[in-house]
């Protein structure tokens, strides 16, 4: 008959308890992706440009809502106010813009962003005021990004 010894609870390690059981200096196995979007940032083609007084990160076959634009529901737009071009040949980055850079949209749509109301009150003065507005918008899909008349991949 063998006495067995109650065990002692173990220590916290120094650095915290750890959820996981995987070590910490584990490698990943073979073909599993470190980042989560499963392709790392240097390789993602982008372009950041200014329009309507701000700035859109922009990617190939996306859409985005900016403000109401004056053009035909399928028509192409081209925007030359890049601030930077990303690609698989590295980051281009313009002083204030990169020359020669341009990036295609195709318009899908015209739309009104969601309603917000503008509630104004003075306390103790019988003063109400409630209002409400919603931003007319354009929504437009990125067809192409060029770069001194390349398309960027």
């Amino acid at each position: 008959m063998s006495a067995s010894t109650p065990s002692a609870p173990s220590a916290p390690s120094p650095t915290g308890p750890s959820s996981s059981p995987i070590p910490a200096n584990a490698e990943p196995a073979p073909g599993a992706s470190t980042t989560p979007t499963g392709s790392s940032p240097e390789s993602q083609v982008y372009a950041i440009v200014e329009a309507s007084g701000q700035q859109f990160w922009l990617q190939p076959n996306r859409y985005l809502d900016i403000d109401r634009l004056e053009a035909e529901v399928g028509s192409q737009l081209t925007l030359d106010t890049v601030l930077l071009v990303n690609g698989s040949k590295g980051a281009t980055l313009g002083q204030p813009y990169v020359s020669g850079a341009t990036v295609e949209l195709k318009v899908m749509a015209h739309r009104r962003g969601p309603k917000i109301l503008v509630y104004k009150m003075r306390r103790k003065k019988k003063t109400r005021r409630k209002a409400g507005h919603r931003q007319e918008l354009t929504r437009v899909m990125v067809t192409a990004i060029h770069l001194a008349g390349n398309p960027v991949s």
